[in-house]
């Protein structure tokens, strides 16, 4: 039971710090989800968002803040 609790601990830690900097990042007014390249088709009856840009930054963030945990793990 431990360790069960121990995981559930840190999923719970790494969710307060991601809805943090969401928090942070929506008073900063950055235009994610808004940049050029992102996909926005307006028919008559339907709409179709897609924000390509903004998915491939934060996979190179993302990707940049694993490779640095893990180059200091070792």
């Amino acid at each position: 039971m431990g360790e069960i609790a121990k995981h559930l601990m840190i999923f719970g830690a790494i969710l307060l710090l991601v809805g943090l900097l969401l928090a942070a990042f929506g008073r900063l007014h950055l235009p994610l989800g808004h940049l050029p390249g992102d996909i926005y088709y307006r028919g008559k009856n339907v709409t179709f968002y897609f924000p390509l840009t903004t998915c491939i930054l934060l996979s190179v963030a993302i990707s940049g803040i694993f490779y640095l945990i893990n180059h200091f793990r070792h």
